[in-house]
């Protein structure tokens, strides 16, 4: 009678995840074809493994004044208590109140890519966002502060020797805005350390199974996203 192995299961997901973005990387002549490709494999692990009270689609971020992020490869945001998300043909608007998170998902990492993720998160987390009382049968809570959203990058490979070192360390320590965690399949994953005030590395392994799991945690750590005020977004509906 064979038996289960969880090992051989969890091997697996990051085989899967590694093997796709390699044929990815290796198939495809043209970059941006390259990229969408690359962009559709993080994006469906996600889909396929969070649990379902999160959603995670390509997105702009929309606020109640009327601001837009640039567009994010990777938006996981609340389905459960989000009241509405705008898709037209694919294109999707998320209002800034349901995100939990923003990755932008390239083929290699290096100093340009992390500065220019950076920058693209840092429209998403410049955004304003509600948040209103909640009503409950002993009364009223007070309004819950917005949760931080999580940011990070998304990869196949990297273009420094070693993939993971100090290289990478220096590059996520520029710019303004700090990357709370982010993958490079082929080498391992970093995350923020918040008390150390620096970036833990975790080598080798399966990376993306690795990854995935972090993620997860983290998000249940986050908590739920603020109840929206849904009547600041419909003052645009008289301007």
């Amino acid at each position: 009678m064979e038996k289960w192995s969880l090992e051989t299961l969890l091997h697996g997901l990051h085989d899967e995840i590694h093997q796709r973005l390699q044929i990815a990387r290796q198939s495809f002549a043209h970059p941006g074809t390259k990229g969408d490709a690359s962009e559709a494999i993080w994006l469906q692990m996600l889909q396929k493994y969070l649990p379902e009270r999160y959603r995670a689609e390509k997105a702009h971020v929309v606020d109640s004044k009327g601001t837009f992020s640039d567009q994010m490869d990777v938006v996981i945001f609340d389905r459960q208590y989000s009241p509405f998300i705008f898709n037209f043909d694919g294109q999707y608007i998320i209002p800034a109140e349901s995100v939990y998170a923003v990755f932008e998902a390239k083929q290699s990492i290096n100093a340009g890519y992390v500065k220019y993720a950076q920058e693209k998160i840092e429209s998403v987390q410049n955004l304003h966002r509600t948040s209103l009382p909640i009503p409950h049968a002993g009364g009223v809570y007070p309004a819950k502060p917005p949760i931080k959203i999580i940011s990070g990058i998304l990869t196949f490979e990297s273009d420094w020797n070693p993939g993971m070192g100090e290289a990478l360390r220096s590059a996520l320590v520029s710019g303004n805005s700090i990357l709370d965690v982010g993958c490079v399949a082929s080498h391992g994953y970093f995350r923020y350390n918040s008390t150390t005030k620096d970036f833990d590395f975790y080598l080798g392994g399966k990376p993306a199974t690795a990854f995935l799991f972090k993620l997860i945690s983290m998000l249940q750590f986050s908590g739920t996203v603020p109840m929206i005020d849904v009547l600041e977004y419909s003052k645009w509906l008289n301007p």
